[in-house]
């Protein structure tokens, strides 16, 4: 749980710092919450690639991710700035889980 938190942090600081100052800035709020975005799904992959989570379990708690994601960018934005965090979430999610593919073990955590 400690290394999903520290990911979460370390997601959302990279993608926050690459947004904001490489890539374009839409304004420090909307870079902080795409950041966010791409934290949440590194770290919530992080945790969830684990034995004990079944593949109902893993897609339950993403979709709760999704939902609280969007919920938060609404209540701070709009919709329309609100979508493209699910699919960054998306994205980042589904990479990670991609490259656990290539492994033996299918686990990133080991």
């Amino acid at each position: 749980m400690q290394k999903a938190i520290i990911y979460l942090f370390a997601g959302t600081g990279l993608s926050f710092l690459l947004n904001y100052f490489l890539l374009g800035s839409q304004g420090w709020e909307l870079d902080l919450y795409y950041g966010f975005a791409f934290g949440l799904a590194w770290g919530t992959a992080y945790f969830l690639d684990d034995e004990k989570f079944t593949l109902p379990k893993k897609l339950g708690y993403s979709f709760i991710s999704m939902v609280v994601l969007l919920i938060i960018g609404l209540i701070l934005f709009n919709l329309e700035l609100a979508v493209p965090s699910i699919i960054k979430f998306s994205m980042v999610f589904v990479a990670y889980y991609v490259f656990a593919s290539f492994r033996k073990t299918k686990s990133l955590r080991k």
